[in-house]
Formats: C-alpha cells, sequence, structure tokens
C-alpha cells in the first residue's frame, strides 16, 4: 500500500467535538420536543430536498455564509435520519460513517491500494467500473444507479458519466457537436414554421429531448455543467427582468401596457449594468 500524505489538522478535536455536540442536541430533540419526536423519514424527505436547493443557490451565488448555514441544514438532516433508523434498531449514524468511509477506500485504489491512474478522467472510469463489481452477479443496469426522481438535465448528465465510465462515449468533441446538428436539422424538419397546422407535436418533441440531449453530451465535452450554466441564465433573466420592471415603474408606466420596443430599452440597459 502506498504511504499516504496528509496535513495534520489542528482543529481535529474541535470538529469532533462539535459533532459530538449535535448529535446530543438532536437526541434531547428526539426525546423532547413535540415537533420532532413526530418526524419520519418521508416527512423529512421534502424538507431535505428543499435544504439541498438552498444550498446549490448559496454557492452560485458565492455566499459563503449562507453556504455554512445550509451545510448545517443538511448536517442535521442527516443525523435525524440516522436517529430515526437507530430507534427500530436499523442502523446508526456510526454505521452511516463507517459504511461511506468504507467505499471511498474501495473506490480509490490508487490511493489505497496500487492501482496508478493518469489523471481524473481515470479516477472517474475506475469509479464506475468498481461500482459495477460492488455489484456483483446482479442484473442491475449500469445505469441502474442514476435517482429516477433527478431533474432531466441532471439526469441527463449523469445517465453520460456513467455510460462513459464503461467505455460507451464519443472519442472527440467535435463527433459531439455533429450530432448537436444533426439532431437540430431532425428538430427542423419537424418544426417547420411554415406548417405549423401540420406539425406532429409528439414527434418534434422528441426530437426537441434529442437535441437537448446532445447539447448536454458537448457540454460534458467543454467541462460545462449544464444544469448550472442554465441556472446562471436564469438568474441574469432574472435580474434583468426586475431591472425592467422597477425602472419603467419609475418612469409611470406600466407592465402589459407597453410595447415591445418600450420594454426592450430597459432590457438594453440592463444588459449594460453589471
Amino acid at each position: 500500500m502506498k504511504k499516504i500524505k496528509t496535513t495534520p489538522d489542528l482543529n481535529r478535536k474541535a470538529k469532533l467535538e462539535a459533532f459530538d455536540r449535535l448529535l446530543t442536541i438532536m437526541d434531547e430533540l428526539r426525546e423532547n420536543c413535540p415537533w420532532d419526536m413526530k418526524q419520519t423519514m418521508e416527512s423529512l424527505r421534502h424538507l431535505t430536498i428543499e435544504e439541498t436547493y438552498e444550498l446549490t443557490d448559496a454557492i452560485i451565488e458565492n455566499d459563503m455564509d449562507e453556504v455554512k448555514k445550509e451545510l448545517g441544514d443538511l448536517m442535521l438532516h442527516n443525523t435525524f435520519y440516522a436517529r430515526i433508523a437507530s430507534e427500530k434498531n436499523e442502523f446508526d449514524i456510526a454505521d452511516v460513517l463507517n459504511s461511506i468511509c468504507e467505499k471511498l477506500i474501495n473506490r480509490h485504489p490508487h490511493i489505497y491500494g496500487d492501482v496508478e491512474v493518469e489523471d481524473e478522467k481515470a479516477v472517474k472510469e475506475n469509479w464506475e467500473k468498481i461500482k459495477l463489481k460492488e455489484k456483483g452477479n446482479s442484473k442491475k443496469s449500469v445505469l441502474g444507479g442514476v435517482p429516477k426522481s433527478l431533474p432531466a438535465m441532471v439526469k441527463a448528465m449523469r445517465i453520460q458519466e456513467k455510460a462513459r465510465g464503461v467505455g460507451f462515449d464519443w472519442e472527440k468533441k467535435e463527433q459531439v457537436w455533429e450530432k448537436v446538428e444533426e439532431e437540430m436539422n431532425e428538430f427542423k424538419a419537424e418544426f417547420n414554421i411554415e406548417n405549423e397546422t401540420e406539425i406532429d407535436k409528439t414527434k418534434a418533441q422528441a426530437e426537441f429531448g434529442d437535441l437537448m440531449f446532445s447539447l448536454i453530451n458537448y457540454a460534458r465535452f467543454l467541462d460545462i455543467n449544464p444544469e448550472e450554466a442554465l441556472e446562471r441564465t436564469n438568474k441574469k433573466f432574472i435580474k434583468r427582468f426586475n431591472y425592467l420592471e422597477s425602472e419603467s415603474e419609475k418612469d409611470g408606466k406600466k407592465m402589459g401596457e407597453m410595447t415591445l420596443d418600450e420594454m426592450d430599452r430597459y432590457w438594453e440597459k440592463a444588459k449594460s449594468l453589471k
């Protein structure tokens, strides 16, 4: 086994004490607070999803104070789920932590074993191959680990990453761009504006989905996260539209009563602002 280099953590004791404090508070709340006593994994599920999205918002905004707070909320949820499971003698927080530790050690043989890797790409490919071995003789698909409830764009990204992990992928980004152009042409063929009444919406939707999938694939080759890219564009649009609303109101104009040209002038001003 390789000798692993680590930097001494001078604050390790303080971190352990903080985690112990959280576990203690969780136990106290679960046993004494009417609301906390009533919660189940099912009742917490939607709250966990909400907290996750709040964390992603804070990360995109680069608001480190909010990131810290949202990470705390998710830590609370993790301990909450483990506490509920321990009450049913299913598992406890120690089992959770040991489980992830064993997984990390097993899936990083280039750190904890004798495997040699050249780059980050090789690490990801090894990760997917090791996951397949962990499944043993089960007939579960390579794509079986992709959560069904993921947003479609995130799901497409994960599907492509998992396929790449077993070697099913394009070799060059130029090939992917050719596929994007091919799908664009097929979509245009279904969505002919001159024959709008004759559009087969089912086929058009299918072709649009293919186009989106290929664009996400191309983004992956450029190391662009399409979900994050689109969310940044959403935020940019909201900021500019809010400017349009506020500035037009200052000028005594009302949304819904302005012409498109009038609104576009405010929009162009918004674009010029940083």
